[in-house]
């Protein structure tokens, strides 16, 4: 016979509980389509029309939408934005795999800085790897092309990854070789800026894909191609070429990095080539080099 009592109790404590959830609904309704006293010099009131409601339809968005952080004293707007295919790719793969990069976080750092600076830009990559993904992602919206000398690598990678951008090329040099073009790299016709396919200069690398010479680059990433035994392309031509890509640009300057600098051939050619005076960090086996457009102005020497 206690159940009765208890069920009063429990009926009444339910709708006073309700009624004060309304009333705290009307309160928090009330604060956000009333606005404060504001002064012009300090901030801007927010006018939401019966017109602009009535044509307004689900889809549109307005550029104002896409902030991320409104002020205090403008009502919170919520939004819905998906998150973009290239992060979410992203996201997944490198969840689903124990298979890292082979660059360390503090050498990935290097560039990302600059990607977070100058994305969406156009990224050229020497190589195709197990971090292509993450470059691709992190230059979302940009461009972010893959240079790699492996063809059957390619199909491999594009078979789990089939919206990254990579082309087949070909090396016709040998790490062994590496004195030898670092002697024709100091001849006059490799210090003339042009475009690599009309080049004198036999560390020039010519025949590849015309967006590699139709688009200025914003940053290169010398990755590629193989050169840690003598037999191996080397890449005392990826970095001459990405040195000259730079160059060759209209205006402004190409951020260019290169990878294994621990290595002989990556160290002497990117001092060479990109010049010590161009060097900005270098941070494990990463160095980043800031190539200006020599075409901007005239005059100014292959080196600083």
């Amino acid at each position: 016979m206690r159940s009765k009592p208890q069920c009063g109790i429990n009926l009444n404590l339910i709708l006073l509980c309700c009624f004060f959830i309304f009333l705290f609904t009307i309160f928090i309704i009330r604060s956000n389509f009333s606005s404060p006293l504001q002064t012009p010099s300090t901030s801007t009131s927010i006018n939401i029309s019966q017109a602009d409601l009535s044509t307004s339809t689900p889809h549109s968005k307005s550029p104002q939408s896409s902030t991320p952080c409104p002020s205090l004293e403008q009502p919170f707007i919520p939004t819905c934005t998906k998150t973009p295919p290239s992060l979410a790719n992203a996201i997944i793969h490198y969840a689903t795999t124990n298979i890292t990069p082979q660059q360390t976080i503090k050498e990935i750092s290097v560039s990302s800085r600059i990607l977070q600076k100058k994305s969406p830009c156009n990224f050229l990559v020497f190589g195709l790897g197990l971090d292509s993904l993450m470059w691709t992602a992190l230059n979302h919206g940009g461009r972010t092309v893959f240079l790699e000398e492996d063809k059957s690598w390619i199909e491999q990678i594009q078979q789990k990854l089939p919206n990254l951008e990579a082309y087949h090329v070909s090396y016709d040099t040998k790490v062994h070789q590496a004195d030898k073009l670092m002697e024709t790299g100091m001849k006059e016709e490799c210090k003339v800026v042009g475009d690599p396919r009309f080049s004198k200069c036999e560390l020039a690398l010519k025949n590849w894909p015309s967006e590699v010479y139709d688009i200025e680059w914003d940053l290169i990433m010398v990755d590629a191609p193989t050169g840690y035994f003598d037999g191996a392309p080397g890449r005392m031509s990826a970095i001459y070429t990405a040195g000259l890509l730079g160059r060759n640009r209209e205006e402004g300057e190409t951020d260019v990095f290169v990878h294994d600098v621990d290595r002989n051939v990556e160290d002497k050619f990117s001092k060479a080539f990109l010049c010590e005076g161009y060097l900005r960090e270098q941070e494990g086996r990463i160095r980043h080099f800031t190539i200006p457009s020599h075409r901007a102005r005239l005059g100014r020497p292959f080196c600083p």
